[in-house]
């Protein structure tokens, strides 16, 4: 074999996909068609879950400096334009007040990391560098792929080089994350279900040096139009760019809707712009024998609430531990199966976050009228009803906390499933939970160390409120299966109250396997848990 896993695709997935596998030991190579990462708008924000995952990588610090500055607010306007009153100014804080805040709760309601504004073209060569600097991840650009064919030994991939010559390459596992065009998903012949074109606009990117620090109706990092255009400007993470989303008919149009919203003289330069449709659809499975998917190939949501990237980013790190703990011989065949069961649940329930945070934007613009402009009672009334309108549904669009972290694994074959409904699913609103299949609720201890920093890559069981509970024997049962297994002894109090009971099995993701107050069967216990 010339490695372990073939990733498709170098855009946020695969390249998140590749460290994992990385920094697990796992022997990889990532082929991107593109000579190099390139300078287009896509994403923008990395959601407190990514940021989470980045964290445990050692790099959140390092996104963070690269993104937008953590002392500009994050606020949400609708507008008529960048010079007139806004209709509406959403407040939201800024990174610097959203950590102070996560700093002074201990109450699991909140995330460890806040999120970040950051352009994908400012993510990929940083995610990229990491990658590369990791001894058993080989990144080569340039590298089209071609086909696949698979065995039940392994998977041999076609490869176009920039010469045009097409070599093989041999792995155990292939995995696609190359878009919502994926080639990989086409080759296995699965089909996306749900809704396609919903809308069709144009993107534009734009330098313009000093527009942020002169708009005078305040700083924040959404801007939407009300106009029957479904206009749309976005502060980029430096500031200095900006992208305009527009229902018009061509590239010069986009322009003339720039100068439009922005309202003033100012001089810029439209660096790209590029045709967009609104999906929102799933994949029938997430892959086949030895090729999986991730990421846009197996769900298109529309950009509102921001699940597109940060849902294939869970996929990436559901799968990595998974193909790692197989590769390493201690995963039972379950684990690999789980990742579909698991991952295109949450796929359904993001692309039905994002349809309501969408249909919410369609009710407010709906109530757009022409008049809107006029200094009439006519126009004051047309306002004043859009923005009735558009305080309670573009909040949907923005406050997606619930289903960011509020998500869990639902009749998983390596998970303890409890009898009940559990807790409730809100994409609003986050209730922390250590409902089997959830991810663990941030915890301050007492020194002010973070839970989530404590726990390692392999399996760990919490022993809380000072529980005597013995762990000989599920060590034991780990150990068997020859999988990494830690105790970890917290005595503070707050943690237990948190997490509501004294025992807790968590995976190598973070997501809770098992709760308890006394051990059930180890040997069961540990088999549910890696896949046998």
């Amino acid at each position: 074999m010339d490695t372990q896993v073939i990733i498709v695709g170098a855009g946020p997935v695969g390249l998140t996909l590749a460290i994992d596998l990385g920094r697990r030991g796992i022997r990889c190579i990532l082929l991107e068609q593109k000579d190099a990462p390139q300078f287009l708008p896509k994403m923008e924000r990395c959601n407190a879950r990514t940021m989470e995952i980045y964290r445990r990588f050692g790099i959140a610090k390092k996104i963070r400096e690269a993104g937008y500055p953590r002392d500009v607010p994050m606020d949400v306007f609708i507008i008529t334009s960048l010079i007139e009153p806004p209709l509406l100014r959403l407040p939201y804080p800024s990174v610097a007040e959203a950590q102070a805040e996560i700093e002074s709760h201990n109450d699991g309601t909140l995330p460890l990391e806040p999120y970040q504004l950051i352009s994908q073209y400012t993510l990929e060569p940083l995610l990229k560098s990491v990658a590369e600097g990791l001894p058993s991840v080989d990144v080569r650009y340039a590298h089209e792929f071609v086909s696949f064919a698979q065995d039940a030994g392994g998977v041999t991939a076609k490869v176009k080089t920039k010469d045009g010559s097409v070599v093989e390459i041999s792995g155990d596992y292939l995995v696609g994350c190359d878009g919502g065009s994926s080639n990989v998903r086409r080759q296995i012949g699965i089909k996306l279900q749900g809704e396609a074109n919903l809308l069709q606009l144009r993107q534009a990117l734009y330098y313009c040096e000093d527009l942020f620090d002169r708009i005078p109706i305040g700083k924040g990092r959404h801007y939407h139009v009300a106009d029957n255009h479904a206009t749309f400007l976005i502060v980029q993470d430096s500031t200095r760019h900006f992208t305009l989303h527009a229902v018009v008919d061509s590239d010069e149009d986009m322009k003339r809707m720039f100068e439009k919203t922005v309202a003033m003289p100012v001089k810029y330069e439209m660096l790209s712009c590029a045709p967009w449709r609104q999906n929102l659809l799933v994949a029938d499975n997430y892959g086949q024998d030895r090729v999986f998917l991730a990421g846009d190939a197996v769900h298109l949501v529309i950009p509102t609430g921001g699940l597109g990237m940060n849902s294939g980013v869970g996929d990436a790190v559901d799968l990595a531990w998974k193909l790692a703990a197989t590769l390493q011989g201690w995963g039972g065949p379950n684990l690999l199966a789980s990742y579909e069961t698991e991952r295109r649940q949450i796929g359904i329930r993001n692309v039905e976050a994002s349809r309501q945070a969408s249909r919410g934007r369609r009710a407010w613009r709906s109530a757009w009228k022409p008049e809107i402009n006029d200094k009439t009672p006519e126009g004051e009334a047309a306002r004043a009803n859009l923005v009735r309108i558009a305080d309670v549904e573009q909040r949907k669009s923005n406050e997606m906390i619930g289903a960011e972290l509020g998500y869990r694994y639902r009749g998983s074959p390596i998970i303890c499933e409890e009898p009940g409904e559990g807790p409730p699913d809100e994409f609003m609103h986050y209730v922390p939970s250590t409902w089997p299949g959830a991810r663990l609720p941030h915890a301050w201890l007492d020194d002010g160390r973070a839970m989530q920093d404590l726990i390692g890559d392999g399996y760990t069981l919490l022993r809380l409120g000072r529980s005597q509970a013995n762990s000989e024997a599920l060590a034991k049962a780990f150990a068997t299966h020859r999988a990494p297994f830690a105790v970890l002894d917290i005595a503070d109090e707050r943690p237990r109250e948190i997490y509501g009971h004294d025992l807790l099995l968590l995976r190598p993701d973070m997501h809770v396997v098992w709760r308890g107050n006394s051990l059930p069967d180890p040997v069961r216990l540990a088999a549910v848990a890696t896949g046998h």
